[in-house]
């Protein structure tokens, strides 16, 4: 009958769901798993992974970035100066890579973030760690340096990945996609990916 007949589980139901595994690589994962996220955009691509991390690994990178702190800056064009840019950025940050964080929490986080993005971890940065006090900007700017513009160039990034503790992320994202998604698909006209990974706000 038609009770009988199996249906797709519920996106509720979907995280509790048990799932076949498969025999799996040196490289691989012994059983599947799942991470939520959202499409924001196909052109350019943007993806939002909500509850990405766990408030105590928000608590640990804030502990261990915090005694690094320093006034955020920038790379400068051909012919310009920090006087000449002052203002510009005025946050403060460090960048910290998985290695140099004694509780593991970017580890953690840097090895989700490969699943989600399906790129090795050796392929990243080191994390940019920022912190903005109320009033403090990075004004609008493309995240790729032009060799044009900047010289030569060693790499350049293909995807950049925002995770973000904001109280009210909705926010932001609406505003960063009304003033960026433009300008971000004409500076970029290959394939682009952006990662937007949100974290339930802990403070």
């Amino acid at each position: 009958g038609q009770e009988d007949v199996e249906r797709p589980l519920r996106r509720e139901r979907l995280m509790e769901a048990v799932w076949p595994e498969m025999a799996y690589g040196e490289s691989g994962e012994p059983a599947p798993s799942l991470i939520p996220y959202q499409i924001l955009s196909w052109q350019p691509r943007a993806l939002y992974f909500p509850q990405f991390a766990t408030a105590e690994q928000c608590e640990n990178v804030v502990k261990t970035a915090k005694a690094w702190l320093r006034p955020s800056t920038l790379a400068l064009r051909k012919g310009e100066s920090e006087e000449t840019t002052k203002g510009i950025r005025t946050s403060s940050g460090t960048f910290l890579s998985a290695e140099e964080d004694p509780t593991g929490a970017l580890a953690e986080i840097e090895t989700k973030i490969a699943k989600a993005t399906m790129m090795p971890r050796s392929h990243g940065e080191p994390f940019n760690v920022l912190r903005y006090e109320i009033g403090q900007k990075y004004a609008s700017h493309y995240d790729a340096f032009d060799p044009a513009q900047y010289g030569p160039q060693k790499s350049q990034r293909v995807s950049s990945s925002f995770t973000c503790t904001l109280p009210k992320l909705e926010l932001y994202v609406e505003f960063f996609l009304q003033l960026e998604i433009k300008k971000i698909h004409q500076a970029y006209s290959c394939i682009l990916h952006m990662y937007i990974f949100f974290i339930q706000p802990y403070i």
